[in-house]
C-alpha cells in the first residue's frame, strides 16, 4: 500500500475512533442542526463537566466539532453535520444483522434444536 493511502485510512480510522465512545455519539447526535454549550451537553449526558469537556476536546481534535465563544459561554456544534450519516448507516447495519439473527432463529425454531 502506498503511503499516500496508508495516510488517508489513517485519517479515517481517527475520525471513527473520536465516534467510538456513546457519550460522543450522543453529542454529535446533540449537535444536530444546532450548536450546544457545554453545560447543555452536560445536563444531557449527565456526567461531570470535566468529562464532557474530555469528549469535546476528543472530538474537537479530529475535526467532528468545533466551538465559538458567545460571552461566557463557549457552544460546540458540527464542522461538517454529515457524520451524522454514519448513524444511518449504523442503524441499517444493526437492522439487517436483527434480520439475519431472527431467520436462523427462525430456521432453528422450525428445524429443532439440533
Amino acid at each position: 500500500m502506498d503511503t499516500e493511502r496508508k495516510a488517508r485510512y489513517e485519517a479515517r480510522a481517527r475520525i471513527i475512533k473520536a465516534l467510538a465512545h456513546p457519550a460522543r455519539l450522543l453529542i454529535v447526535d446533540e449537535l444536530r442542526g444546532k450548536s450546544r454549550c457545554v453545560c447543555e451537553l452536560q445536563a444531557e449526558l449527565e456526567l461531570d463537566m470535566s468529562t464532557v469537556s474530555k469528549h469535546l476536546s476528543v472530538l474537537k481534535n479530529a475535526g467532528i466539532v468545533q466551538d465559538a465563544k458567545k460571552g461566557v459561554q463557549v457552544y460546540y456544534s458540527l464542522r461538517c453535520p454529515c457524520v451524522t450519516d454514519f448513524f444511518q448507516c449504523a442503524e441499517k447495519v444493526l437492522l439487517t444483522r436483527a434480520r439475519d439473527q431472527a431467520e436462523v432463529l427462525g430456521r432453528t425454531a422450525r428445524g429443532g434444536l439440533r
